[in-house]
């Protein structure tokens, strides 16, 4: 496998991984508030935030945590798109490695992108049902 193509593969697993990161802080600031009042946990979330006061800050920039998080999946989506095209090695065992190192990073892309959605619901559509 040629240097070129294993950087590939390793700037698209980075990727994906910050972008599941980047979309993991959509859940922070609007569905697992959301969720836990739903829930009746209003009070487990109040001892949340009282423990840990930076997840407000999460809810007050929620246009920047989100604008960040499309960024990220975005790079992400692309380079996915782009990796699929890069050969496997012809020896066995690295084409099976290489084939399930493709098949996590879509499948981490594909979780990010779902919690993008779910976050994404629970910030802005929610609230304009909810009035």
């Amino acid at each position: 496998m040629a240097a070129s193509e294993i950087d590939g593969l390793h700037k698209v697993r980075a990727a994906s991984v910050l972008s599941l990161f980047s979309s993991g802080s959509t859940l922070i600031c609007c569905a697992l508030p959301a969720l836990l009042v739903a829930l009746g946990a209003g009070a487990a979330l109040s001892s949340l935030v009282s423990a840990v006061p930076q997840l407000v800050w999460f809810s007050e920039h929620k246009g920047t945590v989100f604008a960040f998080a499309a960024v990220m999946l975005t790079v992400s989506g692309a380079l996915q798109w782009r990796a699929r095209l890069l050969p496997c090695p012809i020896d066995p065992v690295l084409a099976e490695v290489c084939t399930k190192t493709r098949r996590r990073s879509f499948a981490v892309y594909l979780v990010s992108v779902v919690l993008f959605v779910v976050g994404g619901f629970f910030a802005f559509v929610a609230p304009i049902l909810n009035s």
